[in-house]
């Protein structure tokens, strides 16, 4: 068994080398340009949302009011006759990166931390280069890639989208865990 606190280090590289390498996927390469589409006559829809006021949060359409409304035949139809959505509406402005990037790197931070976790719990200081790999880099690749599997399987999101951001967490998986490895306790 190896102490967290002597995992500071690769927690703290791993979350920044994390951030790089997403920028890059993110700005400098195409994989996620087709991730969200634009709506048909984007304008007339959005003139036609505006007067509602809907504040920022998460919507679904139609939303039934219990399990009982859900069966009634007034639902069916509205199902049947659509549009069917699933919706987040963020505030209105312009969008603040500053805070996403924060948040980001925090959660990259919490992955490595639990990445550590596991890792120090099933290696002792001194464990092979691709122990330590195998052990970091599975937690990692966990927790950056398999939540977004729900989304497809539930709200419909696009499985190319979820593909890719399995990639992404598959390349956030194997940096984390070659940090660790590189820099396991001795």
């Amino acid at each position: 068994m190896t102490g967290l606190a002597a995992l500071w280090l690769p927690i703290l590289i791993s979350a920044v080398l994390v951030f790089l390498a997403s920028s890059v996927i993110h700005m400098l390469t195409p994989l996620h340009k087709n991730d969200y589409r634009s709506l048909p006559d984007e304008d007339r829809v959005m003139e036609a949302l505006r007067p509602f006021a809907i504040p920022p949060g998460d919507y679904m359409v139609p939303k039934p009011a219990s399990m009982d409304d859900m069966r009634s035949p007034k639902f069916s139809e509205k199902m049947k006759s659509g549009p069917v959505v699933s919706m987040t509406v963020m505030p209105n402005g312009p969008v603040s990166m500053g805070s996403s990037f924060v948040g980001w790197f925090l959660f990259s931070i919490v992955v490595g931390v639990f990445a550590a976790y596991v890792a120090s719990r099933a290696l002792p200081p001194g464990a092979h280069y691709l122990q330590v790999f195998r052990f970091a880099g599975t937690v990692a690749f966990v927790g950056y890639s398999l939540a977004a599997w729900p989304m497809s399987i539930w709200y419909k999101r696009a499985w190319g989208t979820t593909i890719r951001t399995t990639v992404d967490g598959l390349v956030y998986g194997l940096l984390t865990a070659g940090v660790f490895g590189w820099l396991w306790p001795r």
